[in-house]
């Protein structure tokens, strides 16, 4: 009878601790989860914004297109998971401006709830222009607009 009072008190503390402990490290696990899934599709999101743009842009600068303005929705989702995202982006020059070199354009998207954030970048040529603005996810005019000048400028800029 002995030993089953020691396997008793062996097992009870176990016990006691796997009740606290499994649920703790299922709620570990699946936060862990649900911020890489929140991630991949604010990465996607911030990927199809960016090749977006730089369609847009390869698009104007043909020859053959005029000047005038393109407004294009991308069709993103407005929500990822219930939380809106908000995107910025920055035009920066590859090398020195006099070699008319190309420019990139590092756009960053991020779910102000959650401190999240990704960033992906699109290389354009020499003669873009970034205008500063805000695309809001959840902005039923939320939409991408190019203005190509006279001069072969393009303007690229979040709408809405």
């Amino acid at each position: 009878m002995a030993h089953i009072t020691i396997e008793y008190m062996i097992m009870i503390p176990i016990l006691i601790m796997q009740i606290f402990l499994f649920p703790y490290t299922a709620s570990w696990i699946m936060n862990i989860w649900v911020d890489s899934r929140r991630t991949l599709a604010l990465q996607d999101a911030a990927s199809h914004l960016g090749s977006t743009i730089q369609q847009l842009y390869f698009s104007l600068n043909h020859v053959t297109m005029s000047a005038g303005t393109l407004t294009y929705s991308p069709g993103l989702p407005p929500f990822i998971e219930n939380y809106y995202y908000v995107g910025n982006a920055t035009l920066r020059q590859v090398l020195d401006p006099p070699l008319n070199s190309s420019k990139v354009l590092e756009l960053t998207l991020r779910l102000p709830t959650t401190k999240m954030m990704v960033t992906t970048s699109a290389v354009l040529g020499p003669n873009v222009l970034w205008r500063e603005s805000i695309f809001m996810s959840n902005s039923t005019n939320a939409c991408v607009c190019a203005e190509k000048f006279s001069n072969g400028t393009i303007c690229l800029y979040f709408g809405g």
